[in-house]
């Protein structure tokens, strides 16, 4: 089982697993990244960094969209294959008896290779939630939480004050801790939860503080004295991932790490070249101009749908799939329209089934766009297959069009390897 079907609450099997493997992650010095969305963006931005500040650093990251071994990096290297089978092969009696999910094996494979590697500083994203996500077995010497938005919700709530609960299961007594967002609805959620811990403080500048909100400090004043690193990243939504990371990065100066503000600017502007990271509003080709973005739920998509609009070009061919357990219909009225432009401007959409068992097909993603909106008759069709329906946008797009490529990580993926 993948996505959220795989979600095994709890830390009982990872515990058990990680005493097999020798408790790796009692050994590693760990930053600790949550969220709805940018959680990836985020961790890559701060490994970057620690890389460019002379560090070895590890990444843990998920889901891949290529190859497994994506999932673990040090200084943007993969885990050779050879590791992968060979952590299986040692551990395949204790396996076979504990049953773990693939994502509690790739959390203790990863955390094993750290160890075993002797990588100076880790970077861990969450794979889903947090309180109960195999990862939370760590202790880390810095928590993130980027946002909070309506994902999961039948594994982590339906409201958002519920699923901060969940993500602010990673803050830990005594652990700094930085939130990306401030939001009426769960900054309490956040408060009460640094006031448990012993983190409370009232501010970046306070020498005694312990939790801070990006969007109230560091990296929005710092763009204002012109002082703020340029970013590899050229998704419209980086901008908030940017400032989670810098304050997360200034928060690890004020526990005595040394990072460089040459070292924040080298990582933020080459951080795909440093921790290759892939998939963030990445340009594939450039005539036609041709984009994928892992963007894959509403909270996401909005940001993607918003750049969309803002693209000048007089026709945008979109190839768009979706698994079923994300917010289809939600998504599907925040995706531009010919009827809402008074331009010239076209969008064309090409929908497609993403290559996995949860996906959504083409036919039945055609059949809500156009019950939404059954003025774009004209302009949407389906394909089921993600390379066909790429290679028919290719083929009507002239030269100074755009195509888009999203709505689902297995999609994008198909489109990586499509065309690399």
């Amino acid at each position: 089982m993948v996505g959220g079907a795989a979600y095994k609450p709890g830390l009982e099997n990872t515990l058990r697993l990680m005493a097999h493997v020798g408790n790796p992650h009692e050994h590693l010095r760990a930053i600790h990244v949550a969220g709805t969305n940018g959680k990836g963006s985020t961790s890559h931005l701060i490994a970057a960094a620690l890389q460019a500040s002379g560090l070895r650093v590890g990444l843990f990251t998920s889901p891949h969209l290529v190859s497994l071994t994506e999932r673990i990096r040090i200084n943007g290297v993969p885990i050779p294959e050879a590791k992968v089978a060979d952590f299986i092969e040692q551990n395949r009696a204790f396996l076979d008896e504990l049953q773990p999910s693939f994502f509690e094996t790739m959390t203790a494979m990863a955390f094993d290779y750290f160890m075993h590697e002797k990588v100076d500083i880790v970077v861990v994203e969450v794979g889903l939630g947090g309180r109960l996500d195999s990862t939370n077995v760590l202790t880390p010497i810095l928590s993130v939480i980027t946002n909070i938005g309506l994902d999961h919700t039948e594994y982590l709530g339906e409201t958002l004050a519920q699923i901060a609960r969940e993500k602010a299961g990673i803050i830990k007594t005594g652990v700094p801790c930085v939130i990306g967002e401030s939001h009426p609805q769960t900054m309490n959620v956040f408060l009460n939860k640094a006031r448990e811990c012993g983190i409370l403080g009232d501010g970046l500048e306070t020498t005694n503080c312990r939790i801070w909100f990006a969007d109230q400090c560091g990296y929005l004043r710092s763009r204002r004295l012109h002082e703020a690193p340029d970013c590899e990243l050229k998704g419209n939504y980086q901008e908030q991932n940017l400032q989670t990371a810098f304050v997360a990065l200034k928060a690890l100066q004020y526990s005595g790490f040394k990072i460089p503000k040459s070292a924040i600017k080298e990582g933020f502007a080459n951080v795909c070249r440093l921790t290759e990271l892939r998939g963030r509003w990445e340009t594939l080709k450039n005539k036609p101009l041709t984009i994928c973005d892992t963007g894959h739920n509403s909270h996401g998509l909005q940001y993607v749908a918003r750049q969309l609009k803002e693209l000048d070009t007089s026709n945008i061919w979109i190839i768009f799939g979706m698994v079923n357990d994300k917010d289809t219909d939600v998504v599907m009225h925040l995706l531009p329209t010919n009827q809402q432009i008074s331009s010239n401007k076209k969008y064309h959409y090409l929908f497609t089934t993403p290559n996995t068992q949860r996906a959504r097909t083409a036919q039945e993603m055609l059949q809500m766009w156009l019950t939404i909106h059954p003025n774009e008759k004209d302009f949407a069709i389906a394909i089921d297959n993600p390379i066909e329906a790429i290679q028919c946008a290719q083929t009507q797009a002239k030269e100074e069009d755009v195509i888009f490529i999203g709505g689902s990580n297995y999609l994008v993926g198909e489109a990586l390897k499509l065309y690399q």
